[in-house]
């Protein structure tokens, strides 16, 4: 299974990021949940910092591309194999750093993707 960063999760059950955490995890993927807020999704600990983060295969990404910046350096150092900027996260400029590493960057919708078989 895919070991999968999600940027920009949250416990609150209305918002894609903690939908795509419940369903990852359902799939049977492991999920490192990232957010700015402390809490529990499937069992995991929402981290609120950056720490390294071994074989991660997929970063998804949760995070309004204003606040991307930040978070290029760190997104980078987990060397993903893939990152997927789900709709209204997109952003050309660290899709371009991602590619210049070897890193995959898909434009699509990490629940659209399960439920397709696509992940």
């Amino acid at each position: 299974m895919k070991k999968t960063v999600i940027i920009g999760a949250t416990t609150n059950p209305t918002r894609y990021s903690h939908m795509a955490a419940l369903r990852l995890h359902e799939h049977g993927h492991e999920i490192v949940p990232m957010g700015i807020k402390q809490g529990i999704i499937a069992d995991r600990t929402i981290i609120n910092d950056r720490p390294p983060i071994a074989d991660v295969n997929t970063v998804t990404l949760y995070l309004q591309p204003a606040r991307q910046p930040d978070w290029y350096d760190y997104i980078l150092s987990l060397h993903p194999k893939r990152i997927i900027f789900n709709p209204g996260t997109e952003n050309p400029e660290l899709e371009k750093l991602a590619r210049s590493q070897g890193i995959e960057t898909i434009e699509a919708c990490t629940l659209v993707m399960l439920s397709t078989n696509q992940y």
